[in-house]
């Protein structure tokens, strides 16, 4: 599902415009967006927790040429677990 598809969706479940829904979705994306730059956590409870997380510098190896080793740097990057209702949500769920 796309950012699309899920304004669709949201106008469908909630009986409203689907420019409406389309606002919902950029601002719930710019809401979570700001709170994460500002080191704040975002969490929806039962659904799941979005965090930044920072990722420590290592050694990597060019992909040109496997010999060259080059630095990689820290950066941070967003993170989201899950909540138990969500967890519980897709037990059982596999298909093969």
């Amino acid at each position: 599902m796309n950012k699309a598809e899920l304004a669709l969706r949201l106008s469908e479940k909630l009986g409203v415009p689907k420019k409406s829904a389309e606002d919902v979705v950029e601002a719930f994306e710019a809401i979570v967006t700001a709170a994460l730059t500002n080191g704040d956590e975002v969490t929806i409870a039962g659904f799941g927790t979005f965090s930044a997380r920072t990722r420590s510098a290592r050694m990597g190896v060019n992909p040109r040429n496997p010999s060259e080793k080059i630095q990689v740097p820290a950066v941070r990057v967003p993170k989201f677990k899950a909540g138990k209702a969500l967890k519980d949500a897709l037990k059982g769920k596999l298909t093969s």
